[in-house]
């Protein structure tokens, strides 16, 4: 694989990423975030400062959308690029390979932890229901779900292969390390973004605080934890 085109394409869906982290974190609404939240935990741990507890709230939401983020943003468009392959119409498959005697669905997850025991069994639903679509085609059905980080060991019951971290790009690409590739590849691009984005968390930060502070907190500054719980728990 041609190397220079990869770490293009690369730096092209790091900046999708950092814009859509960026996006988020200026569209999303204090009082949103904090319904989420544990008051209790707050009040629990000695938390006296509006300023922490919104640091935390944007802490929090960050790291769970971000996963989210890349997912949609980073991995299944680079999966699909290095697959060079076509995306499927199938609810639950994002990649298609097909050779004369097999065809290959893949959907792409970000990691092993995506999955409940309803979703497993949604995905394997959408597998089942493909297979029945083409098998006037007369090829081998080879569903995949392939997670873009982690460890999987394969569960010889399962009706579809899962893959995870190496495995998973080693399935794609043929090159047992393109999954190193795709770090050492991504250079200082990360850094490159993090002004822009530092920028955008700070103004937030700013802005939820002084909403905090007017909505949840007496006049002389101390927070109203009454009022924040029958906010975030009342009837």
């Amino acid at each position: 694989m041609d190397t220079v085109a990869l770490e293009k394409v690369i730096n092209k869906l790091l900046d999708e990423f950092y814009q859509r982290r960026i996006d988020k974190i200026t569209q999303l609404r204090l009082k949103d975030a904090l319904k989420r939240k544990n008051p209790y935990l707050y009040r629990a741990t000695g938390v006296e400062r509006a300023s922490d507890i919104v640091d935390e709230v944007l802490k929090a939401y960050m790291s769970s959308s971000d996963e989210g983020i890349f997912g949609d943003a980073f991995f299944e468009p680079l999966a699909k690029y290095v697959a060079c392959a076509h995306t499927s119409p199938s609810p639950g498959v994002d990649i298609v390979k097909e050779t004369d005697n097999v065809y290959q669905a893949i959907a792409v997850k970000s990691g092993t932890s995506v999955f409940n025991s309803q979703s497993k069994k949604k995905q394997e639903d959408e597998f089942r229901a493909l297979e029945a679509r083409i098998k006037k085609l007369q090829k081998h059905f080879d569903p995949i779900v392939g997670y873009c980080y982690g460890k999987k060991r394969q569960r010889s019951e399962k009706f579809y292969r899962e893959l995870a971290g190496q495995a998973f790009w080693e399935e794609l690409t043929g090159e047992a390390d393109f999954y190193l590739k795709i770090i050492v590849l991504m250079k200082d691009k990360p850094q490159e973004h993090l002004p822009s984005f530092k920028k955008a968390y700070d103004a937030a930060i700013n802005r939820f605080t002084a909403e905090f502070v007017i909505e949840f907190c007496f006049p002389d500054g101390t927070i109203d934890w009454e009022k924040l719980l029958k906010f975030n728990s009342g009837k």
